[in-house]
């Protein structure tokens, strides 16, 4: 016990924690929204195919990604609870972020291989990327109350995520350079497989690489774990339980419940957009080359990764002048135009104002939902499991919006009439919040 309190708080343990932001930022940058996307596009002009003959039928290459994505969080939803309860059964959360990150990792290497010839490989390692990615997440970041106190928390946030952006960005520049001159490193062409192509599979790599070793700083001082005291039955379905006591809760608690209804709408076009949008960019809009194609694209994510800052900086001004739920009603609002917007964007130039559009509100939405979220929680509650409630009924909702954005885009024939789709549950998001604060049924959380 004394050497845990002599640990908690301090400056090493603080940034070794925030580190593994540092770590593996670069999977979501590089891989989920960058090159990836561009890689995969890549593949299907090559062949000069539009459709993929997998698990028994043809389908389109942006459904068939947007499926697998959607089964990924799925399985992530999950296993997410699983793994709380275990881990704190064993006191050694250490052990399965380690677990996570290397199958993270792995899968990025793996992802060398991708070709359409090895399909069901390459969208195994994509899968199984996702899930590495995201739980290991999850797990990283229910460390913040083991290694910082409350008044250290936020600022420890805020660097972690600072972390993340730079490292994630100056892998990215790496690997475009790669991608842009795979001369000057030395990279050629192979028969059947141009040198830019093979460029982003050394990007994937180096992803993989990357996440994997920077994350031993992290593994190296932060603490096995803690037991959770006092005798508990069911070991395995312990974070099931958990969530099932929250959702009991929520029956007394008529503004949260309401709040939560709304997020689940909106956020799950959010996070859907963010997944899909340089797939969308990559296939709809006329570049010209290839070349401008990956130039553009990439370009455009570093946009709106820059301006997402500042539109979280301006959302938080706004909350403070006008209030948490009426800013977010106005970013609801803001994001239906967009999806409007994007229906008719053709030309780069387009897509580079749909980009900045985009990371204005997306870094905005994003943290106010979280804040928002934290300020309706009960004091007496545990605030540990409602936020696993909250981040599993944010995967749920990614797996629907993901879904359904297939689903669309595969029988309408067009990416185009999906985005429009995505727009109508953030106008339903938007009424749904004008009902959060009706002062009527609400109820005042008890001290």
């Amino acid at each position: 016990m004394t050497v845990t309190l002599a640990i908690k708080g301090s400056k090493r343990l603080l940034n070794a924690w925030a580190f593994y932001d540092w770590a593996n930022s670069v999977y979501s940058l590089v891989i989920s929204s960058a090159i990836f996307p561009i890689f995969y596009g890549a593949l299907f002009r090559v062949a000069n195919i539009e459709k993929v003959s997998i698990f028994g039928g043809e389908i389109a290459r942006a459904p068939l990604i947007s499926y697998v994505t959607s089964l990924a969080f799925v399985f992530i939803a999950i296993i997410t609870p699983l793994i709380a309860g275990i881990s704190d059964y064993m006191g050694n959360k250490r052990l399965f972020l380690k677990i996570f990150c290397y199958l993270g990792g792995i899968s990025c290497i793996g992802l060398y291989w991708f070709s359409l010839e090895n399909i069901y490989l390459g969208l195994g390692c994509y899968f199984f990327g996702l899930v590495g990615f995201w739980v290991s997440f999850a797990i990283n970041n229910s460390y913040l109350p083991d290694v910082a106190y409350p008044e250290q928390q936020d600022s420890i946030s805020a660097k972690g995520f600072s972390m993340g952006y730079v490292g994630s960005v100056l892998l990215l520049l790496f690997n475009l350079a790669m991608v842009m001159n795979p001369d000057f490193f030395g990279i050629e062409s192979d028969v059947g497989e141009a040198a830019e192509i093979k460029a982003m599979k050394y990007s994937f790599v180096t992803v993989g690489i990357w996440w994997i070793v920077f994350s031993q700083y992290t593994f190296y001082h932060l603490p096995k774990g803690f037991k959770k005291v006092g005798k508990r039955d069911h070991i395995i379905l312990n974070g099931f339980k958990e969530l099932k006591l929250v959702w009991h809760q929520l029956g007394d608690e008529i503004r949260l419940k309401r709040y939560l209804g709304a997020f689940f709408v909106y956020s799950m076009a959010v996070q859907t957009v963010m997944l899909i949008a340089t797939y969308f960019g990559e296939e709809e809009i006329q570049w010209g080359s290839d070349t401008e194609r990956t130039t553009g694209l990439i370009v455009s994510i570093l946009v709106i990764q820059i301006v997402a800052i500042l539109g979280a900086t301006l959302t938080a001004f706004a909350s403070r002048v006008f209030g948490n739920i009426k800013t977010l009603i106005v970013v609801n609002i803001l994001w239906v135009f967009i999806c409007i917007y994007a229906y008719y964007v053709i030309t780069p130039i387009d897509f580079y104002i749909a980009a900045g559009c985009v990371g204005m509100v997306m870094g905005g939405i994003q943290a106010l939902s979280r804040s928002t979220y934290s300020k309706f929680i009960p004091e007496t509650k545990d605030t540990a499991s409602f936020f696993s409630f909250y981040d599993v009924a944010e995967k749920i909702g990614i797996v629907i919006g993901t879904f359904l954005y297939g689903f669309v885009a595969q029988y309408s024939g067009s990416m185009r009439n999906a985005i429009i789709f995505l727009g109508l549950f953030f106008l339903i998001g938007m009424f749904l919040l004008t009902r959060v604060n009706h002062k009527k049924q609400e109820k005042v959380p008890t001290l």
